[in-house]
């Protein structure tokens, strides 16, 4: 009888701490958003899954024998994972290579989506890249573990569910594989891993819009930027270590524009404004110091703002422009901006570059909601289509919107997306053989707004030297053109802002670029 109770006391014990454990494990929301600004609004003949209002916090992560162990892993163990993970889910995921690093290791992209494999009308392409700096790992794993979240909460996560019906997520989990191969776990500052095979530092190889980037072009590089150009990404995120921080367009600031009339020599001029931590502001510097607060908000300690060291810098509201933290040249994400219009956000996720694999469970419980709703922005601001007049779509009709002097393109399917924030806003769209339109839109909070614009072709107009005619609900000069005919402006391929006189190329030889280019590298091994 003894042994019989002291059994049934064990086991209600027992049931006790499973209760106990369960419990812990249970998601308690205690507020509801409207992901992406609210309601979804497609085009009216497409039938796509409307977003649900107020949905839940995506849920907190809620381990199983299935996930991913909070390990590092090194590119044949993230080859196999990855491989798995689509095998296993194919409804919901995509794997490609974007190319080859140095030493022949893929750069694996999986694609999460409801439509993984091709483009669907109405969704916007948004990525992440991790991993560029190759002793940066933390950005490696929390985007493995992203990816295995979303595809094992998307029947139960209806945010989840929402962004993925929503949104092609592209995930580049290592854009430098061979530095990773040669990085020290544990290791918090230094170079050793930064660079790929070569020696190169990957995010000071893209070109530059404030100056001329003389470094030899390296295959991850080219990779990334034949990607980028092949699909219109609207919203993107780059995953550092080193600091706490988002940092946000312009990186680079122009030469000499601080210091004009104070430095003789070119040289010196670029040493000293490189560390005088002056901000450099975009056309678009409100957007994105709302997309670097929407992750530093989300995010459980970022925003707080505190430093990683008594030495190191703290940054209010836990952001940054990366000028005004030290300017570099050839960075990643202002390329993205410029080049193609792309939002791209630096996000700085580790106060320790490689640090001790047990805590990386506690970088994901910190980043896992400011990684799922940076995403969602991609449905803030406005979306549309650009039309012929039989209503078939424009490929690549330039966009501005007025005052903010970096524009965008639309896909082969004459789709168009721009994050931006409430207020009343004017868009030129141009395409070459149709007259060029102006279109005003209001965007509000709640929902992106639903834009369609509709070009007319260029018209044959007679005579020469009329008077102003209305083409397409623009009015055009007919004066002066050979023949009467009406000949619109030539689009860029890109719309950028113009170029400065003060940032055009100069002389970097001599002791001065020496130094300048020693301090960059120590302030850059040092933070990110």
């Amino acid at each position: 009888m003894i042994l019989r109770k002291t059994i049934a006391g064990q086991l209600l014990q027992l049931l006790a701490l499973i209760i106990i454990h369960a419990s812990c494990h249970t998601l308690t929301s205690a507020k509801t958003v409207n992901p992406g600004g609210g309601e979804l609004q497609q085009q009216p003949q497409l039938e796509q899954q409307q977003p649900i209002q107020g949905l839940p916090e995506p849920r907190a992560y809620m381990p199983d024998s299935q996930n991913l162990d909070f390990v590092y892993h090194d590119h044949e163990e993230l080859t196999r994972f990855l491989r798995a993970t689509s095998a296993r889910y194919p409804n919901l995921t995509a794997l490609y290579s974007i190319g080859k690093s140095i030493q022949g290791r893929d750069l694996w992209v999986m694609v999460v989506s409801s439509s993984p494999y091709e483009h669907m009308i109405g969704k916007p392409d948004v990525k992440y890249v991790g991993n560029i700096h190759g002793n940066e790992p933390v950005g490696r794993e929390m985007l493995l573990h992203l990816i295995q979240y979303f595809v094992t909460s998307y029947s139960s996560d209806q945010y989840v569910k929402w962004l993925l019906d929503n949104t092609r997520i592209h995930i580049l989990p290592t854009m430098n594989p061979d530095g990773y191969a040669v990085s020290k776990e544990g290791t918090c500052d230094g170079g050793q891993g930064r660079y790929n095979a070569r020696g190169f530092d990957l995010n000071r190889n893209f070109p530059d819009y404030f100056k001329q980037n003389n470094k030899r072009g390296q295959p991850e590089t080219d990779a990334v930027k034949d990607w980028i150009s092949k699909i219109q990404f609207v919203l993107s995120g780059s995953l550092h270590g080193g600091a706490l921080v988002a940092s946000y367009p312009y990186d680079n600031t122009p030469n000499s524009r601080l210091l004009k009339g104070i430095c003789r020599s070119s040289a010196l001029c670029a040493m000293f404004q490189t560390y005088s931590a002056a901000p450099s502001l975009t056309p678009d510097d409100d957007v994105l110091k709302h997309l670097s607060l929407v992750y530093a908000r989300n995010h459980a300690k970022m925003s707080r703002g505190v430093a990683c060291k008594s030495a190191t810098p703290a940054f209010e509201n836990g952001i940054t422009n990366g000028a005004a933290w030290y300017p570099l040249t050839g960075g990643m994400q202002d390329y993205n901006y410029v080049w193609y219009g792309c939002m791209e956000i630096t996000l700085e996720i580790s106060c320790c570059k490689f640090p001790p694999a047990y805590e990386l469970k506690k970088y994901w419980e910190d980043n896992q909601l400011s990684l799922i709703k940076f995403l969602a922005e991609a449905h803030r601001g406005v979306q549309g289509f650009v039309f012929d007049p039989a209503g078939m779509p424009i490929e690549r009709a330039s966009i501005k919107i007025k005052g903010r002097d970096v524009g965008f393109q639309t896909t082969k399917y004459g789709e168009f997306w721009r994050i931006l924030l409430p207020g009343y806003y004017k868009a030129e769209v141009f395409a070459e053989g149709f007259a060029p339109r102006e279109v005003e839109f209001v965007i509000v909070e709640q929902h992106p707004t639903l834009l369609n614009v509709t070009l007319q072709s260029s018209k044959r107009i007679e005579g020469i030297g009329g008077p102003m005619v209305s083409v397409g609900g623009v009015g055009v000069g007919v004066g002066g053109s050979p023949g009467g005919i009406y000949r619109p402006m030539q689009a860029a391929q890109h719309y950028r802002p113009q170029m400065p006189p003060y940032a055009a190329a100069t002389s970097n030889d001599g002791i001065f670029s020496t130094i300048s280019n020693g301090l960059n590298s120590l302030y850059s091994n040092i933070f990110g």
